[in-house]
């Protein structure tokens, strides 16, 4: 059985999390799977928008424990370590966007792998949290991405303590962008991807690139960089079209040009 499937709807991608019997924990192979097969979605023209979602009762609940005894030295850690963590590079360098559809817990590597993720869906019982502490350990590597969500504060005391949030309070600090009811979630996350899909596939990625490398910008700097970002999307056929077909009043046929 594949740690990680994969299946495409259209113009969606899906990157399903299928340890179920391991409440999808992370370990080598399903680490490597899941960064191999965003990377693969990413390269798809066909594709516009990827979908990651979970087999069984909970999203993801980190890393397998299981893999904190095996003996590792130092410099085998490290190695290890920065597999766990990979996404958070992955997810980022993509240029299409990235929707976790959550369901069960998704705490520790699992809270970190929607954190990383562009935008997140949750069915209303789903619970979230940075748990590592709980065993001894840290939750560095979601920290990365938590801490541009909701602050250095709400991050060091989620990091610190361990807590679980349920998802109207993980909602209401723009950890995930969508609470709905269990039954609806796959609709839900489906209506999202769709309408990203329908958008300039062009104007996506820049979007998506100038607002992740922006964060890393001075202010004055981020504003020259973002306006250079437009008007490359500005000149490009695609920008044209997408004017046209609104002043025309028609739907856009955008080439990625």
């Amino acid at each position: 059985m594949s740690e990680i499937l994969t299946s495409k709807e259209g113009k969606i991608g899906y990157v399903i999390l299928n340890r179920p019997d391991k409440q999808n924990t992370f370990n080598v192979p399903f680490a490597r799977k899941l960064n191999d097969a965003l990377i693969s979605f990413d390269k798809d023209d066909d594709v516009r928008v990827v979908i990651i979602k979970a087999n069984g009762k909970h999203f993801s609940v980190g890393i397998e424990l299981e893999e904190f005894r095996k003996g590792r030295t130092h410099q085998e850690y490290r190695e290890f370590i920065k597999l766990m963590d990979e996404h958070n590079h992955t997810i980022a360098n993509m240029k299409k966007p990235v929707i976790a559809q959550v369901h069960g817990y998704a705490v520790a590597n699992g809270a970190g792998l929607v954190f990383a993720c562009d935008f997140a869906v949750a069915s209303k019982s789903a619970k979230f949290g940075t748990t590592a502490i709980n065993v001894g350990l840290i939750c560095l590597g979601p920290a990365v991405p938590l801490v541009r969500l909701v602050g250095r504060k709400k991050a060091l005391e989620m990091i610190l303590t361990g807590d679980i949030l349920y998802a109207e309070e993980a909602l209401q600090l723009g950890l995930i962008n969508r609470v709905v009811e269990d039954d609806k979630l796959e609709e839900a996350t489906l209506e999202l991807a769709n309408k990203l899909a329908s958008k300039s596939p062009l104007a996506l990625e820049i979007g998506k690139t100038g607002i992740y490398r922006m964060s890393d910008l001075e202010y004055h700097k981020a504003a020259d960089y973002m306006s250079e970002l437009f008007a490359t999307l500005a000149a490009t056929e695609d920008a044209l079209e997408g004017v046209n077909a609104f002043l025309e009043k028609r739907p856009p046929n955008f080439k990625k040009k």
